[in-house]
């Protein structure tokens, strides 16, 4: 373990470099930045007090968690039974979600989805957590609302990362048997309901990868369903 934790960390430094260069080829190539849109999560509650909200008032025994790394947020979740998976670090198995979800045979009430934050990865971890959700159940998903182009960039150039985890919640307002939300907290939190759709997202464009995010700048108030936390619990 010590070995690999210490090839993590020269790859680490390497990487800084490479990042740089990335940054300049996005700035040279890639898409217009159009500053930040001012989202402003530091009067907003916690994910951590969120979650724990809901587990309480919903009554929720069975609790998954997505991308553990270094157990900020699952150590403090309140709940009788709590199953984290993260590859490196955290939680109570140490494998991809991807293994996870193939070998797994229980079911959630409570899904926290905090992974690699790719739309391909992240779209299909909701696809399998869907699977595996009691039919009272709820999906959360971190990370929904980049302030900025540089935040939601993929690959990774900055400190403070959202990645496009949007694209795959936009992608979910679109199904019809699926309700969304976005909780105004924490960098968006997106909440998913296994039921019918209350506010049917229709876009023309259906590779959700190809998503610019100066489509997300303009319009993410209709695209994210964004709601505060006080009226995301009247939704349960």
């Amino acid at each position: 373990m010590i070995d690999f934790l210490n090839k993590r960390l020269s790859i680490l430094k390497v990487n800084k470099i490479y990042l740089k260069l990335v940054k300049i080829y996005f700035n040279i190539f890639g898409e217009k930045n159009l500053g930040n849109i001012g989202f402003d999560f530091s009067n907003k509650p916690s994910r951590i007090e969120i979650l724990n909200k809901i587990i309480k008032t919903q009554k929720y025994s069975k609790y998954l968690e997505i991308g553990t790394f270094k157990d900020e947020l699952f150590t403090n979740i309140i709940c009788e039974n709590k199953i984290g998976v993260d590859p490196f670090s955290g939680g109570t198995h140490r494998m991809t979600s991807d293994t996870f979800f193939q070998i797994n045979k229980e079911k959630f009430d409570c899904i926290f989805i905090d992974g690699l934050h790719h739309y391909s990865q992240v779209s299909k971890d909701i696809h399998n957590a869907i699977q595996i959700l009691n039919d009272n159940g709820v999906i959360l998903i971190h990370d929904c609302l980049p302030n900025n182009l540089i935040d939601q960039l993929v690959p990774r150039i900055t400190l403070n990362w959202n990645g496009d985890v949007w694209k795959a919640f936009v992608e979910c307002r679109t199904k019809s048997n699926l309700d969304c939300f976005t909780c105004n907290a924490d960098w968006g939190i997106g909440v998913i309901f296994k039921r019918k759709n209350s506010n049917l997202l229709k876009l023309k464009e259906k590779n959700f990868k190809k998503l610019k995010y100066s489509f997300f700048f303009h319009n993410y108030k209709k695209l994210m369903n964004i709601i505060e936390f006080e009226d995301l619990l009247r939704k349960f």
